[in-house]
């Protein structure tokens, strides 16, 4: 018996829908809603991954302006682009994606995107604000992972999770969301001894490495849910996660596919926040 498919499509037309809404009521009334998405990378996963925003930016009635500085792009050049748009009043919603080129942290750079425009929650006084419980905008990807589990009724309240990754993108970020919901989290990482005896303990598996096939079903014990944040892209041309679903899927209980899972969530919760941002 394969595992139950918890695809993020149905979600994420959902979320589109109400967005579209919004976007239309706030162009009507002369602020149509801008993003900016600031790119600095050459990598396969990442265009496509831009390519969709844009796409579903334009069908929810949502500016999109892709700012491409190129893959040698310095630091410096990076982070005044990012002060520039932070500074423009059309711009309401603000990306930067990675990877970044040699010599370029994101995590020096985010500081530079104002707060109110932070709609992917890189800032560190975003994260700082979501450890804190303090309003501000999670990263999309870890909210995702949240809101998927929500649609598909997957109780969390003193639930074992298993979160393998730490960055600060999707691992910490989707830990803390996890912890508000009351769930008992694990965050494993690279220098975790024995990666399936702790995974395999848990109730809910949340794949954030980056590292394509690395989960098995090894990792995951019976019937337990696992969440495939992973976009790695395949030998032709698609995307494969960081799950190996052809043997997962017979053992676990849920399985979140690629694409069709996490991803379609996380860009149609760009747009909300994007459109929230524009409404303040």
């Amino acid at each position: 018996m394969s595992a139950l498919g918890l695809s993020g499509k149905e979600l994420a037309a959902s979320i589109r829908t109400e967005t579209a809404a919004r976007a239309a009521e706030l162009t009507a009334a002369g602020r149509r809603p801008k993003l900016a998405v600031v790119i600095a990378t050459a990598d396969e996963s990442s265009a496509w991954y831009v390519r969709s925003i844009a796409r579903a930016a334009e069908k929810a009635g949502i500016a999109c302006d892709l700012v491409d500085l190129g893959a040698d792009a310095s630091a410096e050049a990076i982070r005044a682009r990012l002060a520039a748009l932070s500074d423009d009043p059309a711009v309401h919603g603000i990306i930067l994606q990675t990877p970044l080129p040699e010599g370029a942290a994101l995590e020096d750079l985010a500081s530079a995107i104002a707060f109110e425009k932070d709609v992917d929650g890189a800032n560190p006084l975003s994260l700082g604000r979501l450890a804190a419980g303090l309003p501000a905008y999670a990263p999309a990807t870890a909210e995702a992972v949240v809101a998927i589990l929500d649609h598909h009724k997957v109780e969390l309240t003193g639930r074992h999770v298993a979160v393998v990754g730490r960055s600060t993108v999707v691992g910490k970020p989707a830990a803390h969301l996890l912890l508000d919901r009351n769930a008992t989290v694990t965050v494993c990482h690279s220098r975790t001894a024995d990666l399936a005896a702790v995974t395999s303990a848990c109730d809910v598996v949340v794949a954030a490495v980056g590292r394509a096939g690395l989960i098995t079903a090894a990792h995951v014990r019976p019937g337990a849910v696992v969440v495939d944040v992973g976009t790695n892209p395949a030998e032709d041309g698609g995307l494969v996660g960081d799950v190996d679903a052809a043997s997962v899927a017979p053992v676990a209980g849920a399985l979140t596919p690629v694409p069709g899972g996490v991803g379609p969530v996380t860009t149609a919760l760009l747009l909300r926040h994007t459109v929230g941002a524009a409404a303040l």
